[in-house]
């Protein structure tokens, strides 16, 4: 299937690993050129080669107000238009309703909140600036927690559900113009952090154990897996779906 995604120019946030460098690596591999937005300049100089000519870095933190103005603005400067962006933040630290401290809630309501609605109001106003409304798309990177509790990770559970109904939101005001709005909610994907919050459990072997047990696929997922629904999600190819909060985890979500 041609996804329809050749010159067409996308945003991506934490594309130095995990699952936005999978999404990025499946971008371009389908012909579309990215921005690699990321905290580590280092990683992004490493991953931007990696990918070739068809890729920008853009060093950056969402928490900074001025980064979504940058990166939109990189994106015009490097390949002349902009169709879009996958959006995905760094997850808040681990802990539970009476351990998370106010500064944690503040960091996390700055990243993971505000830093994503700054970068939606950003791409929607370089999308229109670009004369490519039609056919654009944003996809928001939330987690399975914006529609059940994940346990011992609150400031996200607390967070992407008020995200995920912003998805709902913009696709409403954006929708007649062409644009289309999606949240993807990754399950246990075997990324880094993931890596880090089995370790955290003083077993990660027994902890990946139980958590795989619960997953009716019965593994962990793989960020090219969900790259690769990161891109059509975002591509031509989807052109009617908008609005959606789309699971990637396995058949793991117990809800409707």
């Amino acid at each position: 299937m041609d996804l329809g995604l050749a010159e067409r120019v996308f945003l991506v946030t934490g594309g130095t690993s995990g699952l936005g460098r999978a999404t990025a690596e499946a971008l371009v591999a389908e012909g579309a050129r990215v921005v690699v937005i990321a905290r580590t300049p280092e990683a992004i100089d490493d991953a931007a080669r990696a990918m070739g000519e068809h890729a920008v870095g853009l060093p950056g933190d969402l928490a900074d107000p001025d980064l979504p103005d940058r990166a939109v603005r990189t994106a015009l400067e490097s390949f002349g238009r902009l169709d879009g962006a996958l959006l995905s933040t760094g997850g808040p630290p681990p802990g539970s309703v009476l351990t998370t401290t106010d500064e944690q809630w503040d960091r996390a309501w700055e990243s993971v909140f505000l830093g994503t609605l700054r970068m939606m109001r950003a791409v929607v106003s370089g999308i229109r600036t670009s004369g490519t409304s039609e056919g654009a798309a944003i996809a928001v990177v939330l987690s399975t927690s914006a529609i059940e509790v994940f346990p011992g990770l609150t400031a996200s559970n607390g967070l992407r559900p008020g995200l995920s109904m912003l998805v709902k939101d913009l696709a409403d005001e954006v929708g007649p113009e062409g644009i289309r709005v999606l949240g993807l909610l990754p399950g246990r994907i075997a990324t880094g952090r993931l890596r880090a919050l089995d370790e955290a459990s003083g077993d990660p072997a027994a902890a990946r154990a139980r958590a795989e047990a619960a997953i009716p696929l019965r593994r962990y997922g793989t960020p090219e897996e969900f790259g690769r629904v990161a891109a059509f999600a975002l591509s031509p190819a989807a052109g009617y779906l908008t609005g959606s909060l789309v699971r990637v985890d396995g058949g793991s979500t117990r809800s409707l």
